[in-house]
C-alpha cells in the first residue's frame, strides 16, 4: 500500500516535469520554427543552434520516455497486486474477511456436523442462514481467514428445538422432532386399525371376524381413521432435559388417568343391565372379562372388571366390509297323497347361491359404535332342490322358505363375532315393532332368560327352528301353532340388550346359521 502511494507521488512529479518541459519547448518555438532551423543549419547556423539547445532537447525527450515507462510499469505492477477478499457478516455485523467463499461454506457444514455429533439425542440448529458475504477487490489487501472463522463461530446462535404434542389445548409432552411426534400418533392409530394390510387402505382381517362358514370376507377398506380430539404439533425452543420418552407419551395418550373399577354380580343382573347401569358398552364387559366369552352366563357374586380406559387421544375408524354370503337354495315339492305327511323324498339336489354384502362398521377405540348394511348383490343364483312330499300335512310344518320377521327392517348387527362374543343371529330395527313368524311352526318356548330377555322359539318341524329375542311383549304361548307372517310379539329391549331391536336366529338341527343366508330382499 505504501509503494502504491509512492508511485502515485512519482507519477505526479513526472507530470509536473513534463508540463515544464513543454513550456520550454514552446519558448524555442520548436514546432513553428523547425523548418527555418534546418535552413539555418544548411547555411551554417544550424550546428551552433543544435549545439546550443542539444541538452534541452535530450532532457525533454528523455522525460517523455521515462514518464511512459513508469506509467506502463506502474499500472502493470498495480494490476498484478490487486486482491479480491470477501467480507463476512452475521445479521449485518462484520466478522472479518476471508480469501474464499469456500472457507465459509466448509465452516457451515462442519458446524452442523459438530452439533449433531455432540448432541445426538436432541435437535440442534444454528443460524447459518444469517451469514452473508460481500466481495471487495483492492491493492494488496490482506484477508484474515483464521480470525474471521473464529469470530464467525462466536457470533452464530445455537438453539435446541423440540416438538410439543398438544391435545385439546393440553400439553402432553415434548419430543425431539416432528418425525418422532408423527411416529407416536401413528402408533395410537395403528392399535385400532385392522391388521395385515394388503395395500394402502385395505386389510385382510376384520377386527370383528365372522366365524360363519357360509360367509367369506372379500375385502375390508379403512375409509377413515381420525382422532376425536384436536391435535397440535408445535416447534419450540426447549431445554434438552424437557424431552420425554415416546413410550411414556404413548401410554399417557392411551390410558389417561383411570383407576380400576370392579363390580360384584347381583341377583337379576345381566350384561346389558350392568352396562346400562355404568353407562358403558357391553363389549367392554366382554373384553375385560374373557370368561364371559367362553360361557355367556353371569354368576351371583362373580367379580367383573368394569375398568373403562379413557384415552387422552381417541381414534374413530370407519371400515367398509365386503363379504360373500351364501344364499340357501329353496326346495320345490311335488305333493303325493299316497305318502304320509312329514315324509319327504329328495329327487334333485339343490345348490346354494352367493351374494356380495357390503357392511359399514364404525368404531371408537376399537369398540363398535355402529353397524350398517349398505347393500347386497346376488352374484350366483341358487338352484332349487326338488322333492316329493306326502300330502297328509302335519299342522305347523314349515315351508322351508323364511320371511323377514320385521317389516321394513334394517340390520344393526350381523351374524358372527360381535361385541366380543359370537353373535348367533342378526339384530334388526324398524319403526314397525310387530314381530312376525318367519315360517309355519309350533311354539316350543315363550318366556324370559337374562341373555335373550323375553323371547320365543318356534320349531318348524322340518329341521329348522327360529328364535325371536328381547321382546317387550310375548303374544303366543308354548304349544301354539303359528302360520308364516302371523304376529307373535312386540319388539323391545329386555335381557342383554343395548336398545330396542329384534334378535333373530335361524337354527338348522340346533346349529346356528346366518339368517342372511335365508333372508333376501
Amino acid at each position: 500500500m505504501n509503494f502504491f502511494k509512492g508511485a502515485h507521488k512519482l507519477r505526479t512529479k513526472l507530470q509536473q516535469w513534463t508540463t515544464q518541459t513543454n513550456t520550454n519547448i514552446k519558448k524555442i518555438n520548436w514546432k513553428e520554427n523547425i523548418q527555418s532551423k534546418f535552413r539555418w543549419m544548411a547555411v551554417g547556423n544550424g550546428p551552433s543552434l543544435i549545439k546550443k539547445h542539444r541538452m534541452l532537447m535530450i532532457k525533454s525527450v528523455g522525460s517523455l520516455g521515462l514518464i511512459a515507462a513508469i506509467t506502463v510499469g506502474g499500472n502493470h505492477y498495480v494490476n498484478a497486486n490487486m486482491v479480491e477478499v470477501y467480507h463476512v457478516y452475521v445479521d449485518g455485523k462484520e466478522a472479518g474477511s476471508v480469501s474464499s467463499p469456500q472457507l465459509v461454506d466448509d465452516f457451515k457444514v462442519s458446524k452442523v456436523k459438530e452439533l449433531k455429533e455432540k448432541n445426538p439425542n436432541v435437535h440442534m440448529v444454528v443460524n447459518i442462514d444469517a451469514v452473508t458475504l460481500k466481495p471487495e477487490r483492492a491493492f494488496k489487501i490482506a484477508s484474515e481467514d483464521t480470525a474471521t472463522l473464529h469470530n464467525l463461530d462466536t457470533m452464530l446462535t445455537v438453539r435446541t428445538l423440540g416438538i410439543e404434542l398438544v391435545v385439546d389445548g393440553k400439553l402432553i409432552g415434548t419430543v425431539r422432532d416432528k418425525a418422532e411426534a408423527d411416529a407416536i400418533l401413528d402408533r395410537i392409530k395403528a392399535k385400532y386399525l385392522p391388521s395385515k394390510a394388503k395395500a394402502a387402505g385395505k386389510v385382510g382381517i376384520l377386527s370383528a371376524q365372522n366365524k360363519d362358514a357360509s360367509s367369506d370376507i372379500v375385502d375390508v377398506q379403512v375409509e377413515k381413521a381420525d382422532f376425536v380430539q384436536k391435535v397440535d404439533i408445535n416447534e419450540v425452543d426447549i431445554d434438552a432435559n424437557a424431552l420425554m420418552d415416546p413410550d411414556k407419551i404413548v401410554a399417557k395418550l392411551e390410558t389417561g388417568d383411570v383407576q380400576p373399577k370392579k363390580y360384584k354380580v347381583m341377583d337379576g343382573d345381566c350384561v346389558s343391565c350392568i352396562a346400562a347401569k355404568f353407562d358403558i358398552s357391553p363389549q367392554l364387559i366382554y373384553t375385560n372379562n374373557p370368561v364371559l366369552v367362553e360361557d355367556d352366563r353371569l354368576q351371583i357374586g362373580q367379580v367383573l372388571d368394569l375398568t373403562l380406559l379413557e384415552p387422552t387421544l381417541s381414534v374413530r375408524t370407519v371400515e367398509r366390509v365386503i363379504e360373500n354370503q351364501e344364499i340357501q337354495f329353496e326346495t320345490n315339492y311335488k305333493l303325493d297323497d299316497s305318502m304320509r305327511a312329514g315324509i319327504v323324498k329328495k329327487t334333485k339336489s339343490g345348490v346354494n347361491g352367493m351374494k356380495k354384502v357390503t357392511i359399514e362398521l364404525t368404531k371408537l377405540n376399537g369398540f363398535m359404535e355402529d353397524e350398517k348394511m349398505l347393500s347386497e348383490e346376488v352374484t350366483v343364483k341358487p338352484q332349487a332342490a326338488e322333492a316329493i312330499r306326502g300330502t297328509k300335512v302335519i299342522l305347523g310344518e314349515g315351508t322351508g322358505k323364511f320371511a323377514w320377521p320385521v317389516v321394513g327392517s334394517s340390520l344393526s348387527s350381523g351374524f358372527g363375532t360381535r361385541w366380543g362374543v359370537f353373535h348367533k343371529g342378526v339384530d334388526l330395527t324398524s319403526g314397525n315393532r310387530s314381530i312376525l313368524a318367519a315360517d309355519n311352526g309350533k311354539v316350543i318356548y315363550a318366556g324370559y332368560k337374562s341373555d335373550y330377555g323375553n323371547h320365543i322359539i318356534i320349531d318348524h318341524l322340518n329341521g329348522y327352528k327360529t328364535l325371536y329375542g328381547h321382546l317387550s311383549k310375548i303374544g303366543v304361548t308354548v304349544g301354539t301353532t303359528v302360520e308364516k307372517g302371523e304376529k307373535i310379539g312386540v319388539m323391545g329391549s329386555t335381557g342383554d340388550s343395548t336398545g330396542t331391536h329384534l334378535h333373530f336366529e335361524v337354527r338348522s338341527d340346533d346349529s346356528p346359521q346366518n339368517p342372511l343366508k335365508y333372508l333376501n330382499r
